[in-house]
């Protein structure tokens, strides 16, 4: 069975990203997905690594929102304090 070969990114394990590392790295899948010309089995890794990708930008990005959220609410209920 002829093997693949792998990216950097496809062999290294799991590790948490900062949010511009891994949508570069998602970017970058995307490219090679589009451009057709990958093997299948390399094709498929690579979709599964982008889908993960994926998944970690959207916790990044919703942990941000509740963030920014709450910090929102303690603003509004300092307004109110000072208003009273």
């Amino acid at each position: 069975m002829p093997t693949t070969k792998k990216s950097k990114s496809e062999s290294t394990p799991e590790v948490p990203l900062r949010f511009e590392a891994a949508a570069e790295e998602l970017e970058s899948i995307i490219d090679r997905l589009e451009q057709g010309d990958i093997p299948l089995e390399e094709s498929l890794a690579a979709y599964g690594r982008g889908r993960s990708l994926l998944t970690s930008c959207r916790s990044i990005l919703d942990a941000a929102a509740a963030e920014i959220a709450e910090v929102d609410l303690d603003g509004m209920k300092d307004d109110a304090d000072s208003n009273v």
